[in-house]
């Protein structure tokens, strides 16, 4: 596993962020390792929900999970607003951050990650493929 540690900016649209910065990478699997940071708009897909709820204010980012790869992400967030009352639910693109985000990410050169739609589910699914070795082996781009 490669770690790198990763600093987002405000304003940055954290998902939007994330995918792009994931895109960039010679690795085509990953894993949020930690994060933590604010947001001032997030949009969370609650569980059962087929919409996202948007939610404004100062917000901090209390956990950030889920894998990334090239043709996608599947991300859970936990956020608290300025009274402390939490909410979680799957981060959507529009989640805008107020200050910072700081996250951890592993990079994981002998996997690929791909998003497939699965018909039990409905939904673009993790599909996971062990890379060659001499592809896993290759340096990393810049």
């Amino acid at each position: 596993m490669r770690v790198v540690p990763l600093r987002l900016m405000p304003g940055d649209d954290l998902r939007l962020a994330l995918e792009s910065w994931m895109g960039a990478q010679q690795e085509q699997a990953g894993c949020l390792i930690s994060a933590i940071g604010s947001l001032s708009v997030a949009q969370l897909r609650l569980a059962g929900a087929s919409q996202a709820t948007v939610i404004h204010g100062d917000l901090e980012i209390l956990s950030l999970a889920g894998t990334l790869s090239i043709d996608g992400s599947h991300l859970h967030i936990a956020i608290a607003d300025s009274r402390g009352t939490l909410i979680g639910g799957h981060l959507c693109s529009g989640s805008l951050l107020r200050t910072t985000a700081e996250l951890v990410v592993g990079l994981l050169p002998e996997w690929q990650f791909s998003r497939e739609l699965d018909p039990a589910t409905g939904y673009a699914e993790l599909q996971i493929t062990r890379r060659p070795p001499e592809i896993a082996a290759s340096k990393p781009r810049h």
